[in-house]
């Protein structure tokens, strides 16, 4: 059974599946059917501490579905614009866990994680895979993948 790391950029897939069919995703569903594909040994949602009833219920969620939440704290700036940006710490788990997996699954639409799949493909012979709503993914992104998923209604909820 081949062994699979997912990765999370929970407010990329948040914004994008709002902006594109005003529904968030399914992330039970997406446990499922990637359980039928192999055994995840590494499940990771990167979000941000925002400290309101709703986003702790969804982090408590995901944890119970088998997800390590990481979190960061929600930064507000003086000139109203806000900061959470999870890049380094996904970058830095994608490469920590490639070496033990057979596939990396990140769930994103940043096109700054292009150059992270080609690496990890090249260094460490991994099937990388993207989910992403294709209107809101980076083409880098997907042309780096080697399978990429196209977010659809059946994985929203």
């Amino acid at each position: 059974m081949k062994k699979i790391a997912i990765f999370v950029d929970v407010q990329n897939i948040y914004y994008t599946t709002k902006e594109a069919f005003n529904r968030q995703f399914n992330y039970r569903k997406l446990w499922e059917f990637l359980s039928y594909e192999g055994d995840i040994v590494h499940a990771n949602a990167y979000a941000i501490a925002r400290q309101d009833d709703g986003q702790i219920k969804f982090q408590d969620a995901l944890r119970h579905i088998g997800f390590n939440v990481k979190l960061k704290p929600f930064i507000q700036r003086a000139d109203g614009s806000a900061k959470g940006d999870w890049d380094v710490g996904i970058t830095i788990d994608v490469l920590e866990a490639a070496s033990e997996v057979d596939t990396v699954i990140l769930l994103s639409g940043d096109g700054d994680f292009s150059l992270l799949l080609q690496k990890v493909t090249e260094k460490f012979q991994v099937e990388t895979q993207v989910y992403g709503v294709p209107t809101l993914t980076a083409k880098s992104l997907i042309d780096s993948a080697t399978r990429f998923h196209e977010i659809t209604p059946e994985l929203l909820r």
